[in-house]
């Protein structure tokens, strides 16, 4: 095999061949040599000069594309180092190879993949050399695509290919000014192409030529000038010729909604419609509107499908962009039809087609909404002159009837709607119980992301549906439930979409019509729940009215009985075993105490106590078939309710009575340990202790800094219980070693000591006193924590250690900075040993290893500055490992306490930060730049690019005043500036070999000089990356940032657009205001 590897003699291709035979098809030792010997071949500098004996004498196909793949890398790596003479001989020879295979018929089809491999080479090849190096290249291959069909069939997928990667990849392949100029070539030469593609869909008569031109057409839509589409016939020759015939109505279906998504000049609107019209009559011809869509997509085959899809694209994409031009008189019968056929193909039971539809009916009703608002009052009721809220607009649409508003147009499309709209209802994320593929009620323990995000859509559709004429969306729901109730509709899915869909409008309807609405509703529930029989009919209905009620807090504020009594029917719910219903039970209780909180600490009109007293009181009986989780989510809830309770005195009281029954068992068990510590080897016992504190983990997290009586109760006898159960932690440990701690019990010994710092950590996060914090709280805490983290085994040690120190670094912030070095001590040097060996093991630990860093760096700096050289330096050393880790979170931490270093450094005065940049600055700049080059990080580009824009600006603003380096090695006249650059370019000389000397000048001058403006530094860096043979693959990561910003300003948008709309964001989202609560 080592045979082909000797590149100074004739290559022997029988020889390749059966090595990439043997990779292909052998097994064993044998294989893996092949594999070893390729690879080899493949890395070879000169490799690239065989891919014409290759390519011309090899008889396995998988040789063949492995000098392809050879040659590919010579191109988009070396190609400008190469003489012009062997550029323009690989050019010519790849030409001649296309044409030999697909000269001819037979060839065309049996070379298919191999011709595909070719085609995309010529392409990588022309991305250097056109226009420069081959001007004639566009009327080339026009000419010979006229003289043979099989050529021009394979010269249309060329075309294609350059055109996608030109206008579809370029932006994360090539730099902006190379992908500009080979734009404007593509469209300054488009007519000889354009011409072409015309002459093969008038004359050809060979399906697959016209298949193929209608891909490559289909590629040029996009960008192409618009008269090209519209002062030609184009249009109407694709889809008189072609969206009829089977075998390629898909692809002219496509093209035509490349089409219907282009925006224009009102001059074209006529040509628009009149290709809409055209569209829809072939349409009318294949497809009746009569036809039940649901049961026809289900019987078609997957073409017939994949055109109903591309139906439903088209009609979406026309509509979102050209609709008002079909809205006149004369087009109005077209548009019902059209979106009549809209509804049809939102009935089919296939999601994907179904977001489609559901992306254009948000928009429309979201349109048709903003225009009723912008109706000022006077035009409905002389009487009052100001602008109508929505709430009585939409509550009285009799008031719009005889106003010309569009949403009169689709009446009767919008009436549908709400019926799709009910009947296509997704889960929402409350719901915790589904039916299963058997059939069955079960409890969800996992959450569909898909479903949430289409939920989330469903719902805003239904909420402005709602405010378009609330009447109809009550007559559609109320009418829905009754056949349900009486059962010519009854089925769990039925009412399932339809208490979905009325919990989504909750906020939507004004308070007077929907208390009427919601009594009913709850009414005609509750007598449903009565009447069924059967376990799974009766969870069904508990989990509808749970949910129901848990969307419409504004209500249950406005009537305390129906509170109460909705409540008291969630206790019950807490009795039911079937599964699922207790836990939505406790969920739906823990919601609705968050928002009206405040209703259950007052004294209610006609009760003798606030109910917080009743359901404290009652606590032991209500939670008794609960499980401890359901129990905890309890005691959370009523620690929301004392949250609101304003009088301190009565408040503690609260807390007193609520926490009775946990510390009960914690004085009973405190008293026994202290008689006798062995206790702690039964298993209930540990048990009981985990129970009692997650109970107060709980309370304390709703109740905050409130909680502060109850944490002291215990505080010193929970600190010495996490002092015992370390002591019996290590004694198994020295006995069993390190597998002890993989056993039951101690697992539960240190669930002990993990629930004891989850409780201070719940604590101090929401503390206000600081100071009382600080005195009487962390000296305790460390003298317990600190030693014992340190003197434990590995795996003995727990991350919450780390996280509870991170949250009382960020609440107490300079009140702990002396204690910052004692900190450091103790789980700094241990915990880097534990993380440092290799890049997964102790994942927790590695997460809160680092945010505590960050932690002290951005709170307690001025204690870093006091800690010992080797420890700073080991600092140092753990933020550079950290920003080279594979974990993208670990990297983005590292680099935010790098940045934030750095800033703070060099905010310290000149005898701080001159120091540390003598020593670090260039080290740390070799290390950014290492992950800045390095495909491995493309993710962190942001903040790579940020720190050094910080670095460069550093030195180009002379803040630093030491010498970066040595100056025995220098001439006099060396400065920071000048020696950066030459540092900079050495090292990329070095590092890129293939790199011109004056491109790494060119770069290195122009990201200096840009240091102070980010966003043209980012584009240079990020030009310069995509250069690197390094960065070949997909550079998507160097735009996350954009894509980032994008998506935050679009959610920012949308929020800003939902808080005007009543009801389009759930009332239980809403930030709880405290004067709605009084």
């Amino acid at each position: 095999m080592e045979g082909i590897l000797t590149l100074d003699r004739e290559l022997d291709v029988g020889l390749l061949d059966r090595i990439v035979q043997t990779f292909y098809m052998g097994a064993g030792a044998e294989q893996q040599e092949a594999q070893r010997v390729l690879t080899q071949f493949q890395a070879h500098p000169d490799a690239w000069m065989q891919a014409d004996a290759i390519l011309e004498k090899a008889e396995f196909p998988q040789t063949k594309y492995i000098a392809l793949s050879i040659l590919d890398r010579l191109i988009t790596t070396r190609w400008k180092m190469l003489p012009k003479e062997q550029r323009l001989g690989i050019r010519n020879f790849i030409v001649a190879v296309l044409i030999k295979n697909s000269a001819d018929e037979t060839s065309l089809q049996q070379q298919k993949t191999y011709l595909n491999k070719l085609d995309l080479t010529l392409v990588q090849i022309l991305k250097q050399e056109w226009p420069h190096n081959w001007p004639n290249f566009i009327p080339e291959i026009v000419q010979a695509s006229k003289t043979n069909l099989s050529l021009c069939e394979n010269n249309m997928i060329i075309l294609r290919l350059l055109s996608e990667e030109i206008f579809d990849y370029s932006a994360e392949q090539m730099t902006q000014s190379k992908t500009k100029n080979l734009k404007n070539q593509m469209c300054g030469e488009f007519a000889e192409i354009f011409q072409l593609c015309s002459q093969v869909l008038e004359r050809a008569q060979k399906p697959s030529l016209i298949k193929v031109t209608l891909e490559t057409l289909l590629r040029f839509l996009s960008w192409i000038p618009l008269g090209y589409i519209f002062e030609t016939a184009i249009t109407e020759q694709i889809t008189s010729r072609f969206l009829t015939v089977p075998a390629f109505r898909n692809v002219t279906m496509e093209c035509l909604t490349e089409i219907a998504g282009l925006t224009s000049q009102p001059q074209y609107n006529n040509k628009f419609v009149a290709m809409f019209h055209l569209v829809i009559n072939a349409v009318s011809s294949m497809l009746p509107l009569q036809t039940d869509f649901r049961e026809a997509y289900e019987e078609s085959s997957s073409n017939e499908q994949d055109f109903i899809q591309n139906l439903a694209l088209f009609l979406t994409t026309f509509f979102s962009s050209h609709l008002r031009p079909l809205e006149t008189p004369e087009n109005q019968e077209i548009l019902l039809v059209a979106h009549s056929y809209l509804l049809n193909i939102s009935r089919i039971n296939e999601r994907e087609i179904f977001k489609i539809c559901l992306e254009y009916w948000g928009k429309l009703v979201s349109q048709l909404y903003e225009e009723m608002q912008q109706l000022p009052m006077s035009e409905m009721n002389p009487l009052l002159n100001l602008s109508s809220p929505a709430s009585l607009i939409s509550s009285n649409p009799a008031m719009l009837a005889n106003l010309p508003l569009r949403k009169h147009i689709y009446k009767d499309i919008l009436s549908t709607l709400r019926l799709v709209m009910i009947e296509s209802m997704v889960k929402p994320e409350e719901v915790l119980i589904v039916e299963n593929d058997e059939g069955e009620i079960v409890r969800e323990f996992v959450k569909e992301t898909d479903t949430i995000t289409l939920y989330k859509s469903m719902r805003e559709v239904l909420v402005y549906l709602t405010h378009l004429d609330v009447v109809d969306t009550e007559i559609v729901m109320t009418e829905k439930l009754a056949r349900i109730v009486v059962g010519t509709e009854w089925s769990w899915q039925n009412l399932n979409t339809l208490c979905w869909a009325i919990g989504s409008i909750s906020g939507a309807m004004n308070e007077e019509m929907e208390k009427r609405f919601l009594v009913n509703v709850i009414k005609d529930l509750l007598g449903l729940c009565e009447m069924k029989r059967g376990k799974d009919n009766k969870a069904v209905v508990a989990s509808n009215i749970m949910y129901v009620v848990g969307q419409y807090p504004r209500f249950l504020k406005a009537h305390w009985k129906f509170l109460k009594t909705v409540i008291n029917k969630l206790f019950e719910f807490m009795h039911e075993y079937h599964e699922g219903v207790q836990d939505m039970a406790c969920d739906t209780f823990i919601k609705i105490a968050q928002k009206c909180r405040r209703h259950f600490v007052a004294q209610q009109v006609g009760e003798s106590e606030p109910f917080i007293n009743e359901i404290i009181r009652n606590l032991p009986k209500t939670t008794e078939d609960l499980t401890a989780q359901q129990t905890h989510t309890f005691y959370e809830a009523c620690g929301h309710m004392i949250s609101a309770q304003p009088q301190k005195q009565i408040q503690e009281h609260l807390i007193f009575d609520l926490m009775s029954l946990p510390n009960q068992a914690w004085d009973n068990v405190v008293a026994q340990a202290a008689q006798n510590a062995q206790i702690l080897g039964d298993p209930q016992i540990v048990k009981t202790l985990a129970n009692v504190l997650k109970t107060n983990v709980a309370a304390c997290t709703s109740i905050g800094a409130g909680f502060y009586p109850q944490i002291m109760k215990n505080y010193v006898d929970m600190l010495g219980l996490y002092k015992v159960v370390s002591g019996l932690i290590s004694e198994v440990v020295a006995v069993q070693g390190n597998i002890a701690t993989k056993t039951p019990h101690v697992r539960g010994l240190r669930t002990i000591k993990k629930e004891v710092l989850k409780l201070v950590d719940a604590y101090i996060s929401h503390a206000e006193e600081l100071d009382l914090v600080s005195h009487t709280l962390i000296a305790p805490l460390f003298e317990a924590v600190l030693l014992d983290y340190y003197n434990n085994v590995p795996d003995a040690r727990d991350a919450e250690v780390l996280n509870l120190i991170t949250t009382i670094v960020n609440q107490l912030s300079e009140l702990l900075t002396d204690k910052i070095p004692l900190v450091l001590d103790a789980v700094f040097g241990c915990t880097l040993e534990m993380i440092s060996k290799d890049f997964s093991e102790y994942p927790e630990h590695r997460a809160a290893f680092f945010q505590l860093l960050r932690a002290i760096n951005l709170n307690c700096f001025p204690a870093l500055l006091n800690i010992p050289a080797p420890q700073f330096k080991l600092v140092i050393n753990s933020i550079v490992w950290s920003f080279k880790h594979v974990s993208r979170d670990i990297q983005e931490t590292g680099l935010n306490i790098l940045l934030e270093l750095i800033n703070n450094m060099a905010n310290s005065g000149p005898d701080v930060s001159n120091i540390f940049f003598q020593n670090y600055y260039i080290p740390l700049l070799q290390d950014i730049l290492y992950v800045l080059t390095d495909s491995d990080h493309k993710s962190g580009f942001k903040l790579q690019s940020l720190i050094l824009a910080r670095l460069f600006f550093l030195v180009e603003s002379s803040q630093i005043t030491v010498p970066l380096y040595d100056p025995t090695q220098f001439p006099p006249d060396m400065n920071n500036q000048l020696f950066l650059r030459q540092y900079i370019m050495n090292l990329l000389s070095t590092a890129f070999p293939h790199l011109q000397p004056l491109q790494i000048q060119e770069f290195v001058q122009t990201v200096l000089a840009l240091n102070q403006d980010h966003p043209k530094f980012k584009l240079a860096l990020r030009d310069f990356l995509i250069q690197l043979k390094e960065f070949g693959g997909d550079n998507a990561d160097l735009y996350l940032e954009e894509k980032e910003q994008e998506i935050a300003a679009q959610q920012k948008a949308q929020m800003e657009k939902a808080m005007t709309v009543p009801g389009m964001i759930k009332p239980v989202d809403m930030p709880t205001m405290e004067e709605e609560e009084l």
